[in-house]
C-alpha cells in the first residue's frame, strides 16, 4: 500500500453511462454491476517482504508506520540481500486456494493480490524479467496462475494489484531517492515500455478473465514522472485485452480527465464519509500493516470491520480488507477469527449488503446506525436498518421517511414474524424484543410497497427521545455559519464562533405531544455578560442572558487549560398536538465579543 497516510477526494463530475439495476448507483458503468453488487471483497499482501516479518537481520522497520511491504526501501536493503528472504518460505505448505476458500468463507466476491508490488517482485512466471517467484523456486511456482485457477474454481473474481509508478528493483523504475538524483523523461519510459508494459501485457493475456487492474500510484500523474500519456497507453491496453475489467482511479486518471476509470480509491483506512453516485471503494486493514508484521497488534474488532463494511455500502461504496499471509501462507488467526466471524454475519445478514446501495436520507441523521436499501422485484422496496447497539430502551425511530411501512421484521427471524410500529406521518416507531438477535450488528427489515418519499431537513428524533440541533442539521442560517472543527483530540467541541447577530433554524416532528425542556450549550469568556440569546419554538418565547463559563483542564499536568461549554436549561414548554415545528434561534452577542454555540437539545423532562 501507500507509504503515507492521507486524505483525498477526487471530484467526479462526469457521468458514465446509466444502468438499469436495481436503483442503481446513478454514475456506474455496465463494467462496474458485479462489482457494485458484491460489495466485499479481499485484498492480499505477500510478496518477498513477508519473509522479513517486519524485520532486517533483528532491526525494526525504519519507519512508524510499520508498513511492512516497505521494508527492502526502508531499510536500504541490496537487491541480492533482498531476495534471500525467499529462503524462509515453505512451499511446500503454500497453497494460494487457501486465501480464497478464506475469502469465500468470510462472504467476499473478489480477490485482488499485489502480483507486483513496490520492490518490483513479480508473482507470476514473467519473461519480461527473471526478478519472479517462478525463477526463485524449485519446483517453479506461478502464484497468480494458482491463484487465479482457484478463483475460477470457487467463483470469485480475480484482481491483480500492480505497481506501475513506482519498482524499487528496476534501475530506470521511480523510487522517492531520485528526488534527490533525478532520473530522466527518456530513462523512465525505458523503464514502462519494457517492464511495464509487456508484463501488463502478460497478465491480462496468459490469466484468465481479470476482474481488476487496482494500482497504486496514490497522487495525481501531474505530481509524478508518469506521464498522462502513458497511463493512456496503459489503459488502452487494458480496454483491448480485457474490455470488462476493472480500472482504479490510483491509476493517476481523475474521471475529469477519463470517464473511463471506473471507480474510486480512497486512503489507506479512509471510509466513505458522504453519499457518492460513483463506484468507489476503501481498502482496509484488519490490523495495520498490510504485509505480515511479526509485532503488529493493533488488531480491529469483528463488531468494528463490519461497521465499516456497512458504513461503506450505506453510502455507495464497496471494502476491500486484507490479509497479510506469512512465508509458509498462513494467514494470522486474528485475522482468520474475524474474516469468519464477518463471514457467519453475512450468511444472515448478506441480504442488507449484496446489491444494496445508499438511501437517500443523511448518512448520521440516525444515532442508532446506518441504512442500506434495495429494489426487490417489480415494486417491493426494502430498507435495511443496521442497528449498532441494541436499545435499551426496546424501540427505535425510522425519521425522515414520509411513506407508511408494510411490514417490519429482524432479518435474522426465518419466520419473518411482524415487530410491532406505530407510523406517524415522518417518524415510525419501531418496537424490539428486549435481546438483540446478533452479537455483532443486528439487521431491521422494512418494506414498502414501492420506493418510499423522504423529507429533507428534519432532525431526527434520537434513541434517547430527544432532538440534538446543531450546526450541522440546521435547516437555515443567517450570519456566522462557519463551523469550528474539534480540537484537543475533541475536548474542544465543534461549534460555531458568532461574534455578530445570527440566526438558525431547525424543523422537527414532534409524534408524542407534552412537555419538553430546551438547553443550550455555548461557551462564552467575557467578563461581562455575553449578549441576549432567544429561542422560540411552538409560540413560547425564551430569553437568557449569556453567563461567562470559565475554562478547565482537559489534561492534567501538561498545560491544557481550554474553554468551558456548559450546558443552561432555557425553559419546560408544552407541545399540545402532533405536527412539524421549527425551533429558531436568535444570537446576538455584545460588541467585540464571541458567543461560541455548541448545540441545543429539546428533551422529554
Amino acid at each position: 500500500m501507500t507509504d503515507i497516510r492521507f486524505k483525498y477526494f477526487l471530484v467526479f463530475t462526469i457521468l458514465f453511462s446509466h444502468i438499469d439495476h436495481l436503483w442503481a448507483q446513478e454514475q456506474a458503468n455496465i463494467r462496474a454491476e458485479w462489482f457494485t453488487d458484491s460489495r466485499f471483497g479481499m485484498f492480499i499482501h505477500w510478496g518477498v517482504y513477508s519473509g522479513a516479518e517486519g524485520y532486517w537481520k533483528g532491526e525494526k522497520l525504519r519507519y512508524d508506520n510499520d508498513y511492512a511491504e516497505w521494508i527492502y526501501y526502508r531499510n536500504r536493503i541490496s537487491r541480492e540481500e533482498y531476495l534471500t528472504l525467499l529462503d524462509k518460505f515453505h512451499w511446500d505448505e503454500i497453497d494460494p486456494e487457501e486465501w480464497v476458500i478464506l475469502a469465500k468463507k468470510a462472504g467476499m466476491k473478489y480477490v485482488t493480490i499485489t502480483a507486483k508490488h513496490h520492490d518490483g517482485f513479480a508473482l507470476w512466471n514473467s519473461e519480461v524479467s527473471d526478478y519472479d517467484v517462478f525463477d526463485h523456486t524449485s519446483p517453479n511456482r506461478d502464484i497468480i496462475r494458482e491463484l487465479s485457477d482457484a478463483c475460477q474454481k470457487h467463483g470469485l473474481k480475480l484482481g491483480l494489484y500492480y505497481s506501475h509508478w513506482v519498482d524499487w528493483e528496476h534501475p530506470n523504475g521511480w523510487d522517492h531517492s531520485k528526488e534527490i538524483y533525478g532520473i530522466s523523461v527518456a530513462d523512465y519510459d525505458d523503464y514502462w515500455q519494457n517492464k511495464v508494459m509487456p508484463q501488463m501485457r502478460e497478465l491480462l493475456t496468459n490469466y484468465g478473465p481479470i476482474g481488476i487492474i487496482w494500482f497504486d500510484m496514490w497522487i495525481h500523474h501531474s505530481g509524478t514522472v508518469v506521464t498522462k500519456a502513458q497511463l493512456t497507453q496503459l489503459k488502452e491496453m487494458i480496454r483491448e485485452l480485457q474490455p470488462d475489467c476493472l480500472i482504479n482511479s490510483r491509476l493517476g486518471l481523475s474521471v475529469e480527465e477519463d470517464r473511463d476509470v471506473d471507480f474510486q480509491t480512497l486512503g489507506d483506512n479512509e471510509l466513505g464519509r458522504t453519499k457518492k453516485d460513483h463506484p468507489f471503494q476503501t481498502s482496509a486493514t484488519v490490523a495495520h500493516s498490510w504485509g505480515f508484521h511479526a509485532t503488529d497488534t493493533e488488531w480491529k474488532s469483528t463488531t468494528t470491520l463490519l461497521n465499516s463494511l456497512i458504513n461503506n455500502v450505506s453510502l455507495n461504496g464497496n471494502f476491500m480488507l486484507n490479509i497479510g499471509p506469512r512465508a509458509n501462507g498462513d494467514v494470522p488467526f486474528e485475522i482468520q477469527q474475524r474474516l469468519l466471524g464477518m463471514g457467519d454475519w453475512l450468511k444472515i445478514n448478506g441480504e442488507s449488503i449484496y446489491g444494496c446501495e445508499a438511501f437517500d436520507l443523511p448518512k448520521d441523521m440516525h444515532d442508532w446506525g446506518r441504512i442500506t436499501c434495495k429494489k426487490i422485484g417489480e415494486d417491493k422496496f426494502v430498507l435495511y436498518l443496521h442497528l449498532r447497539n441494541w436499545p435499551i430502551g426496546q424501540t427505535i425511530n425510522l425519521n425522515g421517511v414520509k411513506s407508511k411501512p408494510g411490514k417490519i421484521y429482524l432479518l435474522a427471524d426465518k419466520q419473518k414474524k411482524e415487530l410491532e410500529f406505530e407510523y406517524n406521518e415522518v417518524v415510525t416507531e419501531i418496537s424490539l424484543p428486549k435481546l438483540p438477535p446478533d452479537p455483532y450488528i443486528s439487521v431491521i427489515v422494512v418494506e414498502f410497497e414501492s420506493k418510499p418519499e423522504v423529507i429533507e431537513g428534519i432532525v431526527a428524533k434520537s434513541v434517547s427521545g430527544g432532538f440534538l440541533l446543531t450546526p450541522r442539521n440546521f435547516s437555515s442560517a443567517t450570519g456566522k455559519e462557519t463551523i469550528t472543527l474539534a480540537q484537543r483530540f475533541g475536548s474542544v467541541p465543534e461549534h460555531i464562533e458568532v461574534d455578530e447577530s445570527s440566526e438558525y433554524s431547525w424543523k422537527i416532528y414532534v409524534d408524542k405531544p407534552g412537555k419538553v425542556y430546551i438547553d443550550i450549550s455555548y461557551s462564552y469568556q467575557g467578563e461581562q455578560k455575553g449578549g441576549e440569546i432567544i429561542a422560540t419554538l411552538n409560540g413560547a418565547e425564551m430569553r437568557h442572558e449569556a453567563q461567562k463559563t470559565g475554562r478547565y483542564v482537559g489534561e492534567p499536568n501538561q498545560n491544557w487549560e481550554i474553554d468551558s461549554f456548559n450546558s443552561t436549561r432555557l425553559d419546560v414548554i408544552n407541545i399540545n398536538e402532533k405536527g412539524y415545528y421549527d425551533l429558531n434561534l436568535k444570537i446576538h452577542p455584545k460588541k467585540d465579543e464571541v458567543l461560541k454555540f455548541q448545540w441545543m437539545w429539546i428533551g422529554m423532562p
